[in-house]
Parts: structure tokens; C-alpha cells; sequence
């Protein structure tokens, strides 16, 4: 282990396609390239959140990225005064354990990656930034550590970490990483106290995620690293051998390599996150009036209440209405009922059935 101050490499992972947040959110342009909670987009906030650290160095971030939002990417971060930066780009994407061994590859042995996904919302950095110092100590001794989100309810739409001992300042070893639960269960372990949400962002070493890869994953680890040893570079811009990369299994890093860890540690904390999973998410982190509303383009609202309208065009008129979303983005407009938005993947695999229909025809 070396004495050396640590330094932090923010890993940013931007594969996803936004599904949930149609018709805004689409393949071409998903939801993190997209300014949903403020002027900037969400990629622009996850890449500057780092900025103001002061308990290690930040160095160069790396981005994990489809390769069809390279342009989009560069103009973003450039927007954001952010010049230094590597962008990997896939070929296809292959889930989010392979994702990050191509940044631990990219970086230096000793580096602590920040692995981050592009399309959260974290509120109160000052709690971040005391986190990932409460985290440094487990990392540098060769750990794998997670952040886990307070909870504040009963929430179904997350994994959960149930915490043991302690081993660091408020810090403590994983005992077991939970499967989405019902109520019940999600009621049940609110109540015990010793579980945080899985938030998906992590820190560790480069050199010890690829030692755990090596471990439990050998045949992913072979296929990362054939794949960025015949990369091809331009610029700021990483293309991994395509053939090499389709051979790589593709699975999440939680089921890879964390699950299957004994030194993984959790740091709980309450740092405002939100995963913006939903349009009903998005109502609960965007700013709202008092009524409860939350609006966002030309809308006019009249008695109603508990609402969500987003236009990129277009007035949208509600008049004595209580808890819908209204979303009006690229000539589609859809409607539904606050609570319900986790169907909105019915909606997209209707619109695609309805388009391979028409293409038979």
C-alpha cells in the first residue's frame, strides 16, 4: 500500500437509454443529457460534483458512454468548463461491471474510481463530498465501498444494503445486498433501521476492482482487456475493439463483483439523491408551487393540484384537476395519473410493437 496521498478519479457511467422518462427522455438523447432538474443537464451536474473536494486530489474524469452521444458529450462538458476528460465509448453496451472495468483499465493501478451513474441528483454535496472521506481509509486498504441513502419510506423501487459492524467512521461492513422488495418487507427493514437504499455509486482502488473482476469474473476481465488493448484513440475520445467487447459478458457490477466480495463496506447517508427513475420522481425533486405543481415550459394552471406538466412546446391548460403529469415533447403527448408512472414502459413496448407491425406491413 503506498503512502501517497490518494487520487480520486470520478468514473461516470452514461450508457442508459431513459426509457422511463419518455417521450422526453428517447435512445438518441436519454434522460442524462437532458436538463430535467435545472438549467444544466443532469451529465453536466454529475460532472462537476466533485468540484470543492478537498480531503484527496480529483483527477481527469473518465466517462463511460455509448458511443452514439460522443458529440453530445464533448459539447456538454465543454459547456460545463471541463476540457480534461476521457470518454469511453462502447460498441454495445454490456451492463455496468464491464463498464467500469474499462475506466479501471483506463486509469492508474492506485486510483481510487468514483464510479458515479450520469442521471442521479444529489442535493447536499457537503454530505457527498463527507461521505466519500469517511470512505477513503477502507479504499486505500484495498476495500470495495458503496453508498447507501438513508431512507425516508417504504420504497419498492429499490435494492437495499443490510448493514453489520462497524469498520470505519459511521461506516460498516455489508452484510448482505436485498433484491427490490415488496412492502412488507421494505416496511420491515425501515423499521430494523440497519438498512440504507442501494444507491449504485461506488469507490474502490482500480487495481482491487480488477483483482475482484479476476476472481469472480475471469472471462469478463479477459474480453475488457483484449477489448482496450486494441482500442483505437482520437483525441479525448476511447473506441474498444468491438469484436473483443461483444465477447464480454454483460452484467451488473452489484451481481458480479459486490455480492460476491467479503470486504465491501456501505457509508449510509442522507445527501438529498434521487435516481429521477420516474415522471413521479422528477415531481418530487423538482421545485414546485404551491399547489404542489411542478411545471416546466408554457403551461397555465387553474385550480389544479399536485400536478406535473413538462412542454417543449406548446401551453398546456389544466383547470380544476388534481395529481396528473402532462408530458408534450417532439410532437407526442401523453397523460397520466401521478402514481402510475412506472407504466410508462408499457407505453414504449406498445409504440414499438405498433412500429414492427407497421414495417411487416
Amino acid at each position: 500500500m503506498t503512502s501517497d496521498p490518494m487520487n480520486i478519479v470520478p468514473v461516470i457511467l452514461s450508457g442508459g437509454s431513459g426509457t422511463r422518462l419518455w417521450p422526453v427522455s428517447r435512445p438518441e438523447r436519454p434522460k442524462q443529457l437532458l436538463p430535467l432538474t435545472a438549467d444544466e443537464t443532469m451529465l453536466q451536474l454529475t460532472a462537476v460534483r466533485t468540484q470543492g473536494f478537498d480531503s484527496a486530489s480529483v483527477g481527469r474524469p473518465i466517462l463511460v458512454s455509448n458511443a452514439a452521444h460522443a458529440d453530445i458529450i464533448d459539447e456538454q462538458l465543454q459547456q460545463s468548463g471541463i476540457d480534461d476528460y476521457s470518454v469511453i465509448l462502447e460498441p454495445i453496451g454490456r451492463n455496468t461491471a464491464p463498464a467500469i472495468a474499462l475506466a479501471a483499465l483506463e486509469a492508474q493501478p492506485g486510483d481510487a474510481l468514483l464510479v458515479m451513474p450520469s442521471d442521479h441528483v444529489i442535493d447536499d454535496l457537503p454530505a457527498f463530498h463527507d461521505a466519500i472521506a469517511r470512505a477513503l481509509p477502507l479504499v486505500a486498504k484495498g476495500w470495495l465501498v458503496t453508498f447507501g441513502i438513508t431512507p425516508d419510506g417504504p420504497e419498492t423501487g429499490y435494492g437495499y444494503i443490510q448493514m453489520g459492524e462497524t469498520c470505519g467512521d459511521a461506516v460498516h461492513e455489508v452484510a448482505r445486498f436485498v433484491e427490490k422488495p415488496d412492502v412488507a418487507n421494505a416496511q420491515r427493514m425501515l423499521a430494523e433501521g440497519n438498512y440504507a437504499w442501494n444507491a449504485g455509486i461506488f469507490l474502490f482502488r482500480a487495481d482491487a476492482y480488477l483483482t475482484a473482476m479476476e476472481k469472480h469474473q475471469p472471462d469478463m476481465l479477459v474480453a475488457v482487456q483484449a477489448s482496450m488493448a486494441e482500442a483505437k484513440r482520437d483525441g479525448a475520445h476511447i473506441f474498444p475493439d468491438p469484436i473483443a467487447f461483444h465477447a464480454c459478458p454483460s452484467d451488473s457490477v452489484d451481481y458480479a463483483i459486490m455480492e460476491r466480495e467479503t470486504q465491501v463496506a456501505c457509508v449510509p447517508v442522507s445527501m438529498g439523491w434521487s435516481d429521477v427513475g420516474s415522471w413521479d420522481s422528477l415531481h418530487a425533486v423538482s421545485t414546485r408551487c404551491t399547489d404542489e405543481n411542478a411545471v416546466r415550459g408554457d403551461a397555465l394552471l387553474l385550480g389544479a393540484r399536485n400536478c406535473l406538466v413538462h412542454s417543449d412546446g406548446p401551453r398546456v391548460t389544466l383547470v380544476d384537476v388534481d395529481d396528473l403529469i402532462v408530458v408534450v415533447s417532439q410532437g407526442e403527448i401523453m397523460i397520466l395519473k401521478r402514481g402510475e408512472s412506472q407504466k410508462v414502459r408499457k407505453v414504449t413496448e406498445a409504440i414499438k410493437a405498433i412500429a414492427a407491425a407497421t414495417a411487416a406491413n
